[in-house]
């Protein structure tokens, strides 16, 4: 397994501070990985380390409850800096307690890992006081996932990302039908089964059908309005704040991302006018009936989830009425982008090219397609999709 490092080396400046080391992200899109990594590299000075990952039923049974965590610690560290590693530590009751107790002592360096944003919760982050540092981690980039394919020696396609993703373990197999037999399980796993116990969901087949709506429908302009009324016939008795309910759980299990609209005519952002945008492209590709792949939709979502990758804090952009995929700014630069699978066809080309109208060259104004022909113009700086998936930056 690849090292990883682009997210190891924000981390790495603070593996010797107080601070507590947050690591959140979708379950199974390589945290646990990231931790052996920098275990490896602490290993190297000391072996005072100890590492709890409460996914396994051992782990979980030495320490299930913050008084057991901070005993089973303190029981066995050694004199000295010692490097705390706690897996999943949401699956403990009140880890929160235990992790603050633990941080009292400045010999300890703590690492923790969660995949549910009440990690870092306003009640958590309070009896914390501040005293962390979080980093989200995604499944694989396509760069990742061409460093990890050349160590397995197997070929990849920027079509085959962005039809199936970036989970890591997906690699590991060759044909179609693995890859989809693997990820439905996946899916089984961190979607259905995780949420339906931690939420103690009854309407389960409810459930299911509306978690399907949403990922199906990403890279879409949405409210929680348009989802109830579009899902209410096959769903009875299904309320509003039920779908709201649920949307939030899919955000804060990291499975969606919703991302909010910046009006140029209000000059701030929209918070009624949002996009879904899902962690992996393949809980879409899912979905399809006979390998029809929502390429546009699964395209724009890959986009998205490179330039956060890249950096980029990344909103919606309304141009007087005409929407620009993204607005991205980074280091004080900002990029007004829009994505298409291919602007060859005239109306397509007047309508991607056409949402820049109107708007100064104070930014640079980028299109990302999947065409081979240079698009630019004087104005619109054109890339390639295979081009830009290897960018370090814009």
């Amino acid at each position: 397994m690849i090292k990883r490092e682009k997210y190891i080396k924000q981390i790495r400046n603070f593996y010797d501070s107080d601070l507590i080391k947050v690591l959140v992200g979708i379950r199974r899109c390589g945290k646990s990985v990231i931790l052996q990594s920098i275990m490896e590299e602490i290993k190297s000075k000391t072996n005072n380390i100890i590492y709890l990952n409460f996914e396994k039923t051992n782990d979980l049974m030495k320490a299930s409850n913050a008084v057991e965590l901070v005993e089973y610690v303190n029981r066995n560290r050694k004199d000295g800096k010692c490097y705390i590693f706690l897996d999943e530590v949401q699956e403990v009751d009140d880890w929160q307690i235990a992790v603050k107790d633990l941080r009292l002592d400045s010999k300890n360096s703590i690492f923790i890992t969660g995949s549910n944003s009440k990690l870092l919760s306003s009640e958590i982050l309070t009896l914390l006081s501040g005293r962390f540092v979080s980093f989200r981690i995604r499944p694989f980039s396509y760069k990742e996932i061409l460093e990890f394919c050349n160590e397995i020696n197997r070929e990849i396609t920027p079509m085959d990302y962005v039809i199936w993703g970036g989970f890591p373990a997906r690699f590991n197999f060759n044909d179609v039908e693995s890859t989809k037999l693997y990820l439905e399980d996946l899916e089984n796993t961190i979607i259905f089964n995780d949420s339906i116990k931690r939420y103690n969901i009854k309407k389960i087949i409810a459930f299911k059908k509306i978690v399907s709506y949403i990922l199906m429908n990403n890279s879409r302009v949405y409210s929680s309005r348009s989802i109830h009324k579009n899902i209410k016939n096959q769903c009875e008795n299904i309320s509003l704040n039920t779908v709201i309910k649920y949307l939030e759980y899919l955000k804060e299990a990291y499975i969606i991302d919703e991302i909010p609209q910046y009006s140029t005519k209000a000059k701030k952002e929209l918070s009624y006018y949002c996009k879904i945008y899902n962690a992996d492209v393949c809980f879409n590709s899912l979905r399809v009936n006979n390998n029809r792949y929502d390429i546009d939709h699964n395209l724009e979502n890959i986009v998205y989830n490179e330039l956060l990758y890249m950096g980029y804090n990344v909103k919606l952009y309304d141009n007087a009425g005409k929407e620009i995929d993204f607005i991205a700014t980074k280091n004080n630069k900002v990029f007004l982008i829009q994505v298409a699978y291919s602007v060859v066809d005239e109306k397509a080309y007047q309508r991607e090219f056409g949402a820049f109208s109107n708007i100064d060259n104070s930014n640079q104004k980028i299109i990302i397609t999947t065409d081979n022909i240079d698009f630019s113009t004087s104005t619109v700086k054109h890339i390639k999709l295979d081009d830009f998936l290897l960018m370090e930056e814009l």
